[in-house]
């Protein structure tokens, strides 16, 4: 992948983007002050450069809890027993596959990953702590924490402008 240098327009652009993906090329080129096709190729230029990875639409789980009469959000320390690469990289992707996770970081120092996962209820909590957890002999030491509210979430990386 080619680097390319990133100027205050394609910040901007970056910037609009992750707030509002659904914004029309027309809008974000009056927004960033260039033409139309300008802005197109600027926007096709950061996709193919990796700088934009996907657009998704973010769901409300409490709302959807609601509706479905489910949800339940565990943000999950797990600590290995061996922290080798290979180690860390076969727990890492068996976590990353599983569709109940959300996100899941490598952390430092403490436990050596975090995982937020969402599932429909506590068996369905049980059955992923099974699969994930306590099949993997590499696994020391699991702490699990429920969310009861969600106060802000904010999928937005910050930079200077």
């Amino acid at each position: 992948m080619e680097e390319i240098n990133i100027d205050t327009t394609d910040l901007k652009l970056l910037e609009l983007l992750q707030t509002d993906a659904s914004l029309s090329n027309q809008m974000l080129a009056e927004r960033v002050h260039v033409s139309p096709p300008t802005c197109l190729r600027r926007v096709k230029r950061l996709w193919d450069a990796g700088f934009i990875e996907r657009e998704i639409a973010v769901l409300s789980p409490d709302k959807l809890a609601a509706v479905l009469d489910v949800g339940l959000t565990a943000l999950v320390e797990i600590s290995l027993d061996r922290q080798g690469v290979e180690w860390l990289d076969a727990f890492e992707a068996r976590a990353v596959a599983d569709g109940a996770v959300q996100q899941c970081y490598r952390v430092s120092p403490g436990p050596d990953f975090m995982v937020v996962v969402h599932v429909a209820d506590m068996p369905a909590y049980l059955a992923l702590a099974q699969r994930l957890f306590t099949q993997d002999v590499n696994v020391r030491n699991v702490k699990a924490f429920f969310s009861i509210k969600r106060a802000k979430f904010q999928p937005k990386v910050l930079f200077a402008q």
